[in-house]
This record gives structure tokens, sequence and C-alpha cells, in this order.
């Protein structure tokens, strides 16, 4: 297994990038008094939590009864974490205010992608896109401005594509086509026809990003390649977990090693377990604090999931980053203090961007991991994988580039649904909500 520090260097850089970045814009939310503004806000995983494939979860609309008032306003900041990256932010909103029968704003959703906005170095790329969804629009609004899709690719070299006979073009190109050179490969979700997916991807990996040509020689290391989702398994309707990003990634890696000898490297790994992910979420949970006129910060964040080595390690990791930015930060929090330039509030009137973007290295001291039973993860004896199979090694469905931490993958807590969740946080945090 190749191991990866828990906080990996590139992760450290990309964390201390996201300290200087503006934050994605605030969610307005309404109203709120001194008494009844919270000091916690809820990362709430969605597949496996509040619904199985596009069938709710009975607990869902239970428990956001008791995060919003009477008005539908939120009595707590939410931000809704999943791996999924077919879609767009609005589109996920829109699905949420359907099942939960709470008005969603698509500022309260963070797509495995989402975090993208901040890494602009790549945003003038001409990028490579493998998904499936509205491809084109996702990476657009996520900031990249030159982008091929799949389709446009195997459109303008026909002859690469050949697994599916039935799809082989019948006449041969009369004209050379002129294309691009592709600067990188970001990978939003997992595909439909992963054989086309795979086998272009590979074309362009082996050729440095212009599949026209043939390489005299194996350019390595190659073009970058951004990774949104390394989930391995999701559940939807079926009794058993489905195949997740994570399966076609396992085979990209394979199948590049098998004809170079050479591993598949990730510039970028994001989605949950990854530190990155959980940065951007607390953004989004101070945003919308902010928003609210709330002037209480944030201190412990819970994360809500299904998944051990996604929800659970990924909230028990941001959560040993938290602790150990906790103690560096405190000699120079003490520092502003005593020269008189640390502040206690925030005003109403101020961008929501840039407040964020300045709370960023602040606030959140912890972060709790709260296990679910209604996903992948339950109490029954005939899951694919037991809480302890995992803590012992025996099954790692975690990426290879995460060394498995078996104190990581122990959740906090572990209730029987989402309502039971929102319940014993209430009582820990002693929150009564007005």
């Amino acid at each position: 297994m190749r191991a990866l520090l828990s906080l990996s260097r590139v992760a450290r850089t990309a964390l201390r990038r996201l300290r200087k970045e503006r934050s994605p814009a605030s969610c307005r939310l309404v109203g709120g008094t001194a008494e009844s503004q919270p000091s916690f806000g809820l990362l709430v995983d969605i597949d496996g939590v509040l619904v199985r494939g596009r069938t709710p979860i009975p607990a869902a609309r239970k428990a956001f009864k008791k995060l919003v008032n009477f008005k539908g306003e939120f009595l707590v900041p939410v931000v809704f974490v999943t791996n999924s990256g077919n879609c767009l932010r609005q589109a996920k909103a829109d699905q949420l205010t359907r099942v939960l029968g709470v008005s969603i704003s698509q500022d309260q959703v963070m797509m495995s992608h989402s975090p993208m906005r901040m890494f602009k170095r790549y945003h003038d790329k001409c990028v490579l896109v493998s998904g499936q969804g509205p491809v084109m629009d996702i990476a657009k609004c996520i900031g990249f401005t030159r982008i091929i899709t799949m389709e446009m690719l195997r459109d303008a070299f026909p002859l690469l594509d050949m697994m599916d006979h039935d799809r082989r073009p019948h006449l041969l190109p009369s004209v050379p086509v002129k294309f691009p050179n592709i600067e990188a490969i970001i990978l939003l979700s997992e595909p439909i026809q992963w054989e086309t997916h795979l086998q272009l991807i590979i074309d362009v990996l082996l050729t440095a990003g212009n599949p026209d040509s043939i390489p005299r020689q194996l350019l390595y290391p190659h073009i970058p390649v951004v990774a949104c989702n390394t989930d391995l398994l999701w559940v939807a309707e079926g009794k058993s977990p489905r195949f997740g990003h994570g399966i076609f990634m396992l085979c990209l890696e394979d199948i590049y090693r098998k004809i170079t000898g050479k591993d598949l490297k990730y510039d970028i790994l994001l989605g949950k377990p990854s530190e990155m992910t959980y940065h951007y979420a607390e953004c989004l949970i101070r945003a919308q604090a902010v928003g609210r006129g709330w002037q209480k910060p944030i201190h412990t964040l819970y994360a809500i999931g299904d998944n051990l080595m996604t929800d659970i390690y990924g909230a028990n990791l941001y959560n040993r980053y938290l602790e150990e930015e906790s103690s560096r930060k405190g000699s120079r929090v003490q520092a502003k203090v005593a020269a008189g330039k640390q502040t206690a509030t925030v005003s109403q009137d101020e961008d929501p961007d840039e407040i964020a973007s300045e709370l960023t290295p602040g606030s959140a001291t912890c972060c709790k991991s709260v296990l679910v039973c209604t996903g992948v993860y339950s109490s029954c004896k005939d899951d694919i994988a037991t809480h302890e199979e995992l803590i012992t090694g025996t099954v790692f469905h975690g990426h290879r580039d995460f060394r498995f931490d078996a104190d990581l993958s122990d959740p906090d807590y572990i209730v029987p649904d989402i309502d039971a969740a929102v319940e014993l946080i209430y009582e820990l945090e002693k929150y009564v909500p007005k």
C-alpha cells in the first residue's frame, strides 16, 4: 500500500493557498437573535444519509423539521457535502428541496468538484474533463475556460475509440483535425461507457496531451491529473453498495501501470476524505453564519455520514488538522490581541466573500464525526465490510494514496439515522431551538 502522510505536502500547500483565496458567495439566511445563535454547524452527506438513489430515507424530513423554524429559516448553518459530481449545485439543491420539504439554496450545497474553484492555476489550462451529466457546464461553473469533453475528443479522433464495434466510424476522416494540446485531465465523476473514457485518457497521458501524435518515448511525469472523488462504493436502492468513481480510478491506475510500468500520479485528490474538502465546507458554514448576521464564531463542526472510509475518515482527519492548527495558532492570536488587532464581531455590511476569507484561519476548533446506519455502513452482520474489519486492516476501501490509520476510521458517535444525529447534536450542544 502506498503511503501518504495524513496531511500531505500537496494538501498543506493547498490549504495555505485557500486562506488567501476568496470563499464562495454566502447563503443569505434571514433572522436570528443573539440568544438563538449557534456556535456549531452541520456537514451532512446525502447518499445513504438523506436518500438511497432517488428514494428518500424516512428520517430525513423528520430531522430537517428540527433544523428550521416555522418560516423555513435554518436555525443552524448546514452544508450538504456530497462526493457526487455529476450535476450543478443548483440541480442538487432542487433535489434536496423536494426530498426534505425545506427550501435549500445552492450555496448550502458542496459537490465533490466545488473546491476546484480555489485552484485558479488550472482555470486557464486546456483541460480534458471526464464524467457524466452536464460536464461542460460544471467545468465552467468551477472556473475552467478552455474545456474539452470526451465527446469532443472522440468526434475529433473517431479512430481512437474502437472497443464498441457498433460505434466504429464507417468512413475514415479525410482532413487532419486541428485540435488544442490538452494540458490537464479533470476526473469529475464516474463516466458512462468506461471503455471509451479509459482508452482516451490513456491516449492523452501517453502522448502528453496530443492524442493524434505518436510518442517516441514515454514522457514522465505525465500531464497533471485531478480527481474529484475517490469513493470506492456508494449506496442506491439496491441491497448492496454500487461501484463509485474510485473503482473507475482503480481501473485507470492499473491500466497505466500495466502499459508503462509506472504509477499514475495525481496533482490533487478532492472529495471526502480530503482535508481540502472539509476546509472548503467550513468556509461555506462560516459564510452562512455571516449572511445570517450571526456574530458567534462557529467552533464545532459535526460531519454526518454513512461511509467509514470517506465521511468518518475525512471528518477525523480534518479534526486532527484543526487540533494541530489550533495549537500553532494560539500564540499568534495572543499576539494580535495584545496588539489590539483582534476583532470580536463582524459587520453585516461587509462583503461575505471577504469575511469568510478572513475567518478561514480561525473559528472551528474541532470536527466531530457522526456515523448513521442507513447507507454503506449498517449495524447488521452482513455488511460488505464491517467496522471491525476496517479497523484491523483486513479490508481497506480508501484510495491507494491514503495510508490507513485505524484511529481515523473510528466515529465519535454512531446513531441509527439522520434524525437521531440531529437529536444527539442538540443534546451535546445543549441547544434549544427558538
